[in-house]
Parts: C-alpha cells; sequence; structure tokens
C-alpha cells in the first residue's frame, strides 16, 4: 500500500508542480481497505499488501492557493463486489444530482440514503442490504479548509441548512455490509493543525521545532507520518502528541465498521456557481 500512495502522491505533485503552500497535496492519499472506511494511509514500516479480495477507497486531494479539489473511488478486483461499488457510485451522483443553490442539505442526504438502500450484494452465501455509514459526511471546502463547517448528510434527519452560491462541497458517500457505524481504530496516520487555533505557548522545544516544520509546509492542510519522514524528520512522535495535547494538532484515526465486512466509496467536489454546478473533479473515467 505504501508503494501505491507513493505513485499517486508522486505523480499528484508533478501534474500540479508543487510549489509549498501555493499548490500541492491537500491531504494524505487515504486507501483504506475492507472494513476500514476511511483515514487510513501507511506509516513507515507498514507493509500491508492489497490482495485480490480487497476492497480499497482511494481517497486523495490536490490544491491550488488553498483551493481543494477532494475526490475519491473504489477498487475491487473481484467481481462479487461489483454491487457495492455501484450501489455508493450511484448515491454519490444521486447526492450530486440533488445539491444545488437553496437545497436543504437534509433532502440530499434522504435521496442518497433511498438510492442506496436499494442495493444489495451477495458475499458467500449471504445477502446483504448495502447500508450508508451514518456517521460519515460530505462536507462544504474552503481555502486551506477541507472541513469548512457544513455536513452533508448521506441518511435522511439531518440539518435543513441549505446550500448557498458560490460554495464548494464534497459530495461523498459510503456503503457498507455491515453496521453502517464506524469508530476509531487502528494506529493513526492523518493529523491536521486547528484551524481555529490561536497562539499556543509551548514548553518543548521538540515541539515548537516540529511545529514550525507543520506551519511551513502543511499549514492547516492535513498531513500524515511518511509527509514528515518525507521532510526529514525523525523521533517527532512525542512532539506529536504534546501538539495533541495542546489542542495544536488534531489526529484522525483510521474509521472502521465491523471486521468483516466491506465499505466501499466515491466522491467528486462540486462548485454551486449561480448559473451552473460544476464537478470540478469529473474525468474520463468517473
Amino acid at each position: 500500500m505504501s508503494d501505491i500512495c507513493q505513485r499517486i502522491e508522486d505523480s499528484n505533485r508533478r501534474l500540479i508542480q508543487a510549489d509549498g503552500l501555493s499548490a500541492g497535496l491537500a491531504f494524505p492519499t487515504g486507501c483504506s481497505i475492507n472494513h476500514c472506511a476511511a483515514h487510513y494511509t501507511p506509516n513507515a514500516g507498514d507493509t500491508t499488501v492489497l490482495q485480490y479480495d480487497d476492497v480499497c477507497k482511494i481517497d486523495y486531494g490536490i490544491h491550488v492557493n488553498g483551493r481543494i479539489i477532494d475526490c475519491a473511488w473504489t477498487c475491487a478486483f473481484n467481481p462479487k463486489y461489483d454491487n457495492l461499488l455501484k450501489a455508493v457510485r450511484e448515491a454519490t451522483y444521486t447526492g450530486i444530482k440533488e445539491s444545488g443553490i437553496d437545497v436543504r442539505l437534509c433532502d440530499v442526504g434522504e435521496a442518497i440514503q433511498e438510492v442506496m438502500e436499494s442495493y444489495e450484494v451477495e458475499l458467500d452465501g449471504k445477502t446483504f442490504q448495502v447500508k450508508p455509514i451514518r456517521n460519515l459526511n460530505g462536507h462544504s471546502i474552503g481555502q486551506y479548509r477541507i472541513h469548512a463547517g457544513k455536513t452533508v448528510p448521506i441518511v435522511k434527519g439531518g440539518e435543513a441548512t441549505k446550500m448557498e452560491e458560490n460554495e464548494i462541497y464534497a459530495i461523498e458517500t459510503f456503503g457498507s455490509t455491515g453496521k453502517g457505524v464506524v469508530h476509531d481504530d487502528m494506529e493513526t496516520s492523518h493529523y491536521m493543525k486547528n484551524f481555529d487555533v490561536g497562539h499556543v505557548p509551548l514548553r518543548l522545544l521538540r515541539s515548537k521545532q516540529l511545529l514550525n516544520v507543520i506551519n511551513q509546509n502543511f499549514g492547516t492542510l492535513a498531513f500524515c507520518r511518511r509527509w514528515l519522514d518525507r521532510l526529514g524528520q525523525s523521533k517527532y512522535l512525542i512532539a506529536l502528541k504534546n501538539l495533541g495535547d495542546m489542542g495544536i494538532v488534531d489526529p484522525y484515526p483510521p474509521l472502521c465498521d465491523a471486521k468483516g465486512c466491506y465499505t466501499a466509496q466515491f466522491e467528486h467536489t462540486i462548485m454551486l456557481r449561480p448559473t451552473c454546478k460544476e464537478i470540478v473533479s469529473k474525468g474520463d473515467d468517473f
């Protein structure tokens, strides 16, 4: 998995002509497998290998001057998962279709749930209804801010807040053959500086040094341990934990459903222009 992430990130840095905080990667490449739905990328020493029967979510983002594009899709080699992937893909496009200026976020979520739950998947003789993962959401995107405050639910019963002109949203849906709820699990790899944090006095010199590296290279964009390693940082885990304890940097552990189940994700970024709705992450293949 580390090779997959490295290839994706190297290609994106080249294509976006990475230039410090002016252009580059918006967050670490996610490659969550099977029951893990989000926020997994390998740390140093992780030798996980993608297998034929795995369901892998590839989730990455790039930015120019803090304007972020967030996109994800699911890869599965075994055709038995086709209906799971189809359910989540169609749910995402339903969310995009329903989105628009003055649309209530709760209405988008209800439409997504209806489509996703209309699918079933048969795995090893057992039939599973595809469930939306109800505590994962889409989200509005701001400049240098991947989660800008509004959430786009993927089940009914969400907030009646309306989408507004010129807003940017990541419309992402997650489906599962498990419980349809995720919890923190496994070793943390994703971190992000708190967007609203002010000056916090630090006593540990190593924490000050690490925060300086984070400010210079990532700002308020998400990062991972691999990226700190790439910058030549070492023996930083105590300092990183200290920054977390002080509320400066937030850890984002992998989010997992029940072990043994399978999860899928599809995501696009849309911009609500005054006269149209644009999918800015759209490509020829998805």
